[in-house]
């Protein structure tokens, strides 16, 4: 198997970013995998005018993450408040659990420590995602305390099937 090999986005490559990002969290085919929203989630999980929006501002890069010329996945990365911000972590379903993810996540947290300057680094993670919360409390990231709203009727983001959603904030110093 080659090598993970890193890069920043460009705006040719949304098509294929909203595909990716599509089936690791929304329908069956999230079902593969262990990121799937698609049982408290319905519609987008990402739109297109927001992520071309982050490709090209400062301070901000859409990372992905390519085996032989393949786009496994990628994750979004930005300086938000003085830290840096990871979103839109992204791992093609039948390739999650392999490392991948972990491999994307410490990129981009260099990014953030090494290129930016930063000293930390934080997400939100739905709060009802336990095994998720799991998976960065393994990677040094600790929950806040600081809880956010879901933006409920804001179709952008998706489509709620319950009404009890929330944000939590985690953070890693780097």
């Amino acid at each position: 198997m080659s090598a993970l090999m890193f890069r920043a986005a460009t705006a040719a490559d949304l098509d294929a970013l909203v595909a990716l990002v599509t089936s690791a969290y929304r329908g069956d085919v999230s079902k593969q995998g262990w990121t799937t929203e698609a049982d408290f989630l319905e519609g987008n999980r990402i739109d297109r005018d927001v992520l071309l929006r982050d490709i090209e501002r400062p301070r901000s890069r859409v990372l992905i993450a390519e085996r032989d010329g393949d786009l496994i996945a990628c994750a979004h990365v930005c300086e938000d408040d003085g830290a840096g911000y990871f979103g839109m972590f992204s791992v093609t379903p039948t390739l999650q659990g392999g490392g991948i993810g972990k491999a994307l996540l410490a990129e981009s947290e260099r990014i953030v420590r090494d290129e930016w300057a930063l000293p930390a680094m934080r997400m939100t993670v739905i709060d009802i995602r336990d095994e998720l919360i799991a998976f960065y409390e393994r990677r040094g990231y600790a929950l806040t305390g600081v809880k956010k709203p879901f933006p409920y009727g804001d179709p952008r983001f998706g489509i709620p099937t319950r009404d009890d959603l929330r944000f939590e904030i985690m953070e890693k110093p780097l």
